[in-house]
Protein backbone atom coordinates (compact mmCIF):
# COMPACT_ATOMS: atom_id res chain seq x y z
CA UNK A 1 0.00 0.00 0.00
CA UNK A 2 0.84 3.53 -0.79
CA UNK A 3 -0.02 6.40 1.34
CA UNK A 4 0.86 9.93 0.46
CA UNK A 5 0.24 12.39 3.08
CA UNK A 6 0.03 16.42 2.42
CA UNK A 7 2.83 16.32 0.13
CA UNK A 8 4.21 19.48 -0.60
CA UNK A 9 7.09 21.14 -3.23
CA UNK A 10 8.49 24.45 -3.18
CA UNK A 11 11.14 26.06 -5.24
CA UNK A 12 11.57 29.25 -4.34
CA UNK A 13 8.49 31.02 -3.97
CA UNK A 14 6.68 28.91 -6.76
CA UNK A 15 4.88 25.62 -5.24
CA UNK A 16 4.85 23.06 -7.73
CA UNK A 17 3.05 20.30 -5.42
CA UNK A 18 0.59 21.54 -2.95
CA UNK A 19 -0.82 19.46 0.09
CA UNK A 20 -1.58 16.15 -2.68
CA UNK A 21 -3.01 13.08 -0.21
CA UNK A 22 -4.52 9.71 -1.53
CA UNK A 23 -3.58 6.10 -0.54
CA UNK A 24 -3.08 3.58 -3.36
CA UNK A 25 -4.40 0.11 -2.33
CA UNK A 26 -2.98 -3.31 -3.64
CA UNK A 27 -5.04 -4.81 -6.25
CA UNK A 28 -5.64 -1.71 -8.21
CA UNK A 29 -4.35 0.06 -11.72
CA UNK A 30 -4.58 4.42 -10.75
CA UNK A 31 -4.64 6.75 -13.43
CA UNK A 32 -2.25 9.66 -12.64
CA UNK A 33 -3.72 12.70 -15.12
CA UNK A 34 -2.92 15.99 -15.36
CA UNK A 35 -1.70 18.25 -18.08
CA UNK A 36 2.51 19.50 -18.45
CA UNK A 37 3.36 21.28 -15.55
CA UNK A 38 0.64 20.20 -13.48
CA UNK A 39 2.96 18.22 -10.49
CA UNK A 40 2.49 14.80 -11.83
CA UNK A 41 6.31 14.10 -12.44
CA UNK A 42 7.47 15.97 -9.32
CA UNK A 43 4.77 14.28 -6.94
CA UNK A 44 6.32 10.65 -8.70
CA UNK A 45 9.97 11.48 -7.65
CA UNK A 46 8.83 12.64 -3.93
CA UNK A 47 7.14 8.98 -3.85
CA UNK A 48 10.41 7.44 -4.87
CA UNK A 49 12.86 9.56 -3.12
CA UNK A 50 14.38 11.72 -6.13
CA UNK A 51 13.20 14.78 -5.28
CA UNK A 52 12.99 16.21 -1.63
CA UNK A 53 9.73 16.75 -0.14
CA UNK A 54 9.56 20.34 1.51
CA UNK A 55 6.63 18.98 3.37
CA UNK A 56 4.45 15.74 4.23
CA UNK A 57 5.05 11.95 3.40
CA UNK A 58 4.74 9.32 0.98
CA UNK A 59 5.23 5.70 2.71
CA UNK A 60 5.69 2.48 1.11
CA UNK A 61 4.19 -0.01 3.37
CA UNK A 62 4.09 2.73 6.61
CA UNK A 63 8.26 3.60 5.29
CA UNK A 64 9.41 6.11 3.02
CA UNK A 65 10.98 4.76 0.04
CA UNK A 66 14.90 6.00 1.00
CA UNK A 67 14.37 3.90 4.44
CA UNK A 68 12.83 0.10 2.85
CA UNK A 69 15.80 -1.78 2.79
CA UNK A 70 15.79 -2.61 -0.39
CA UNK A 71 13.49 -0.67 -2.32
CA UNK A 72 14.07 -1.73 -5.84
CA UNK A 73 12.54 -5.15 -4.56
CA UNK A 74 9.21 -3.59 -2.95
CA UNK A 75 8.85 -0.32 -5.92
CA UNK A 76 9.45 -1.29 -9.87
CA UNK A 77 9.66 2.62 -10.88
CA UNK A 78 9.93 3.86 -14.91
CA UNK A 79 10.28 7.73 -14.54
CA UNK A 80 13.02 8.22 -17.51
CA UNK A 81 13.52 6.01 -20.28
CA UNK A 82 16.20 7.64 -21.27
CA UNK A 83 18.46 7.75 -18.56
CA UNK A 84 20.52 4.64 -19.19
CA UNK A 85 23.96 4.87 -20.91
CA UNK A 86 23.94 4.85 -24.55
CA UNK A 87 27.07 2.59 -25.08
CA UNK A 88 25.93 -0.04 -22.73
CA UNK A 89 23.96 -3.28 -24.26
CA UNK A 90 20.41 -3.80 -22.61
CA UNK A 91 21.84 -7.02 -21.14
CA UNK A 92 24.96 -4.88 -19.65
CA UNK A 93 22.14 -2.72 -18.43
CA UNK A 94 19.75 -5.03 -16.06
CA UNK A 95 22.57 -6.95 -14.94
CA UNK A 96 23.89 -3.68 -13.35
CA UNK A 97 19.78 -3.29 -11.77
CA UNK A 98 19.95 -6.33 -10.93
CA UNK A 99 23.19 -6.86 -8.85
CA UNK A 100 21.87 -3.69 -7.27
CA UNK A 101 18.45 -5.39 -5.71
CA UNK A 102 19.98 -8.38 -5.23
CA UNK A 103 18.38 -10.56 -8.15
CA UNK A 104 20.45 -13.51 -10.32
CA UNK A 105 21.81 -13.14 -13.55
CA UNK A 106 19.19 -15.47 -15.18
CA UNK A 107 16.16 -13.21 -14.25
CA UNK A 108 17.73 -10.57 -16.85
CA UNK A 109 17.14 -12.89 -19.23
CA UNK A 110 13.38 -13.64 -18.45
CA UNK A 111 12.57 -9.99 -18.49
CA UNK A 112 14.16 -9.49 -21.51
CA UNK A 113 12.02 -11.85 -23.22
CA UNK A 114 9.01 -10.41 -21.26
CA UNK A 115 9.30 -6.99 -22.35
CA UNK A 116 9.98 -8.27 -26.39
CA UNK A 117 13.90 -7.83 -26.16
CA UNK A 118 15.17 -10.72 -25.83
CA UNK A 119 16.87 -10.41 -29.63
CA UNK A 120 17.88 -6.97 -29.07
CA UNK A 121 19.53 -7.36 -25.67
CA UNK A 122 23.02 -7.71 -26.88
CA UNK A 123 22.76 -3.88 -28.91
CA UNK A 124 23.94 -1.20 -27.25
CA UNK A 125 21.10 0.80 -25.93
CA UNK A 126 22.36 4.34 -28.18
CA UNK A 127 20.90 2.31 -31.15
CA UNK A 128 17.58 1.94 -29.80
CA UNK A 129 14.00 3.32 -30.54
CA UNK A 130 11.76 5.20 -28.38
CA UNK A 131 10.00 2.13 -27.72
CA UNK A 132 12.26 -0.33 -27.14
CA UNK A 133 14.24 2.19 -24.09
CA UNK A 134 10.52 1.96 -22.51
CA UNK A 135 10.61 -1.95 -22.95
CA UNK A 136 14.25 -2.09 -21.54
CA UNK A 137 12.41 0.84 -18.76
CA UNK A 138 9.72 -1.62 -18.02
CA UNK A 139 11.83 -5.00 -18.03
CA UNK A 140 14.28 -3.28 -14.88
CA UNK A 141 11.21 -2.13 -12.82
CA UNK A 142 10.27 -5.68 -12.97
CA UNK A 143 13.57 -7.07 -12.35
CA UNK A 144 12.83 -7.96 -8.53
CA UNK A 145 8.77 -8.51 -9.13
CA UNK A 146 8.04 -6.03 -6.95
CA UNK A 147 4.77 -5.64 -5.69
CA UNK A 148 4.44 -1.81 -6.54
CA UNK A 149 5.13 -0.08 -10.03
CA UNK A 150 5.23 3.22 -10.59
CA UNK A 151 5.15 4.37 -14.46
CA UNK A 152 5.43 7.86 -15.58
CA UNK A 153 4.18 8.02 -19.12
CA UNK A 154 5.74 4.51 -20.30
CA UNK A 155 4.01 4.27 -23.51
CA UNK A 156 5.86 6.89 -25.22
CA UNK A 157 7.31 5.54 -28.05
CA UNK A 158 5.00 2.15 -28.26
CA UNK A 159 2.99 0.67 -31.11
CA UNK A 160 -0.75 0.01 -30.66
CA UNK A 161 0.38 -3.92 -30.36
CA UNK A 162 2.71 -2.40 -27.65
CA UNK A 163 0.34 -0.37 -25.84
CA UNK A 164 -1.97 -3.32 -25.61
CA UNK A 165 0.86 -5.90 -24.42
CA UNK A 166 1.25 -2.85 -21.27
CA UNK A 167 -2.01 -2.61 -20.60
CA UNK A 168 -2.06 -6.30 -20.36
CA UNK A 169 0.92 -6.48 -18.05
CA UNK A 170 -0.16 -3.74 -15.65
CA UNK A 171 -3.60 -5.47 -15.53
CA UNK A 172 -2.07 -8.88 -14.82
CA UNK A 173 0.12 -7.18 -11.93
CA UNK A 174 -2.96 -5.88 -10.19
CA UNK A 175 -4.49 -9.35 -10.55
CA UNK A 176 -2.23 -10.85 -8.59
CA UNK A 177 -2.88 -8.41 -5.71
CA UNK A 178 0.28 -5.90 -7.16
CA UNK A 179 -0.51 -1.82 -7.33
CA UNK A 180 0.13 0.32 -10.40
CA UNK A 181 0.39 4.07 -10.52
CA UNK A 182 0.42 5.28 -13.79
CA UNK A 183 1.09 8.54 -15.91
CA UNK A 184 -0.21 9.04 -19.01
CA UNK A 185 -1.37 11.93 -21.47
CA UNK A 186 -2.88 8.79 -23.75
CA UNK A 187 -6.25 9.12 -22.27
CA UNK A 188 -8.43 6.90 -24.05
CA UNK A 189 -6.21 4.01 -23.17
CA UNK A 190 -6.16 5.37 -19.58
CA UNK A 191 -9.43 4.83 -19.58
CA UNK A 192 -9.31 1.43 -20.94
CA UNK A 193 -6.44 0.18 -18.14
CA UNK A 194 -7.26 2.03 -15.28
CA UNK A 195 -9.59 0.80 -11.91
CA UNK A 196 -9.19 4.92 -10.44
CA UNK A 197 -8.42 8.26 -11.46
CA UNK A 198 -6.47 10.55 -9.63
CA UNK A 199 -6.43 14.25 -11.63
CA UNK A 200 -3.96 16.87 -10.70
CA UNK A 201 -3.99 20.53 -11.60
CA UNK A 202 -1.85 22.98 -10.32
CA UNK A 203 0.12 21.04 -7.96
CA UNK A 204 -3.69 20.44 -6.20
CA UNK A 205 -5.57 16.88 -6.30
CA UNK A 206 -9.17 17.44 -8.30
CA UNK A 207 -10.25 14.77 -8.48
CA UNK A 208 -10.11 11.12 -6.96
CA UNK A 209 -12.28 8.00 -7.12
CA UNK A 210 -13.15 4.95 -9.50
CA UNK A 211 -13.29 5.48 -13.04
CA UNK A 212 -17.27 4.70 -13.39
CA UNK A 213 -17.85 7.05 -10.72
CA UNK A 214 -16.25 10.53 -11.87
CA UNK A 215 -17.54 10.08 -15.84
CA UNK A 216 -20.55 9.48 -14.62
CA UNK A 217 -23.68 9.89 -17.21
CA UNK A 218 -24.67 13.09 -18.67
CA UNK A 219 -28.21 12.15 -19.24
CA UNK A 220 -30.31 10.84 -22.23
CA UNK A 221 -30.40 11.48 -26.08
CA UNK A 222 -33.72 10.52 -27.68
CA UNK A 223 -35.62 11.07 -30.97
CA UNK A 224 -39.18 10.61 -32.02
CA UNK A 225 -41.39 10.82 -34.95
CA UNK A 226 -42.81 13.76 -33.13
CA UNK A 227 -40.44 15.35 -30.78
CA UNK A 228 -42.31 18.43 -30.12
CA UNK A 229 -45.02 16.72 -28.09
CA UNK A 230 -42.85 14.43 -26.76
CA UNK A 231 -40.63 17.86 -25.16
CA UNK A 232 -43.60 18.69 -23.62
CA UNK A 233 -44.17 15.37 -21.46
CA UNK A 234 -41.07 15.27 -20.59
CA UNK A 235 -40.85 19.03 -19.53
CA UNK A 236 -44.41 18.37 -17.45
CA UNK A 237 -42.57 15.46 -15.96
CA UNK A 238 -39.65 17.84 -14.61
CA UNK A 239 -37.43 16.63 -16.87
CA UNK A 240 -35.16 19.39 -18.61
CA UNK A 241 -35.34 19.40 -22.01
CA UNK A 242 -32.55 20.49 -24.63
CA UNK A 243 -32.67 20.80 -28.54
CA UNK A 244 -29.54 18.43 -30.23
CA UNK A 245 -28.52 18.00 -33.37
CA UNK A 246 -30.95 16.61 -35.87
CA UNK A 247 -34.04 17.09 -34.23
CA UNK A 248 -32.58 14.86 -31.47
CA UNK A 249 -33.71 15.91 -27.66
CA UNK A 250 -31.17 15.50 -25.16
CA UNK A 251 -32.30 15.30 -21.26
CA UNK A 252 -29.51 16.22 -18.95
CA UNK A 253 -29.15 13.92 -15.69
CA UNK A 254 -31.68 11.74 -16.75
CA UNK A 255 -31.62 7.78 -17.10
CA UNK A 256 -33.21 6.15 -20.62
CA UNK A 257 -35.36 4.34 -18.24
CA UNK A 258 -36.67 7.91 -16.86
CA UNK A 259 -37.46 8.72 -20.64
CA UNK A 260 -38.60 5.83 -21.98
CA UNK A 261 -41.17 5.93 -18.77
CA UNK A 262 -42.46 8.82 -19.76
CA UNK A 263 -42.68 8.39 -23.61
CA UNK A 264 -44.82 4.86 -22.97
CA UNK A 265 -47.08 7.17 -21.16
CA UNK A 266 -47.45 9.55 -23.49
CA UNK A 267 -47.62 6.92 -26.37
CA UNK A 268 -44.31 8.66 -28.88
CA UNK A 269 -43.14 6.58 -31.08
CA UNK A 270 -39.10 6.70 -30.63
CA UNK A 271 -36.36 6.17 -32.96
CA UNK A 272 -33.33 6.60 -30.54
CA UNK A 273 -32.64 6.22 -27.03
CA UNK A 274 -29.55 6.37 -25.75
CA UNK A 275 -27.73 7.26 -22.63
CA UNK A 276 -25.10 10.22 -22.88
CA UNK A 277 -21.95 8.81 -21.26
CA UNK A 278 -19.12 11.47 -20.62
CA UNK A 279 -15.81 10.15 -21.94
CA UNK A 280 -12.44 10.77 -19.98
CA UNK A 281 -10.97 13.40 -22.25
CA UNK A 282 -14.47 15.75 -21.31
CA UNK A 283 -13.81 14.86 -17.84
CA UNK A 284 -9.83 15.49 -18.42
CA UNK A 285 -10.19 18.93 -19.77
CA UNK A 286 -13.05 19.87 -17.43
CA UNK A 287 -11.20 19.39 -14.05
CA UNK A 288 -8.10 20.64 -15.38
CA UNK A 289 -9.15 23.78 -16.80
CA UNK A 290 -11.45 24.95 -13.83
CA UNK A 291 -8.37 24.37 -11.59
Amino acid sequence: MITVSGLTKEYGERTVVDDVSFTLEPGTVTGFLGQNGAGKTTTMRMMTGLVPATAGTALVDGRRYTDLPNPGAVVGALLDASAVHPGRTGRTHLRLLASAVGVGASRVDEVLDLVGLADAGRRRVGGYSLGMRQRLGIAGALLADPPVLVFDEPANGLDPEGIRWMRDLLRSHAARGGTVLLSSHLLGEVEHTVDRLLVIGAGRIVADGPVASLLGRDGTTVRALDPAPLARDLSAAGLPVELGSEGALVVPGAEPSRVFAVAAAGGHVLTELRADERGLEDLFFQLTTAS
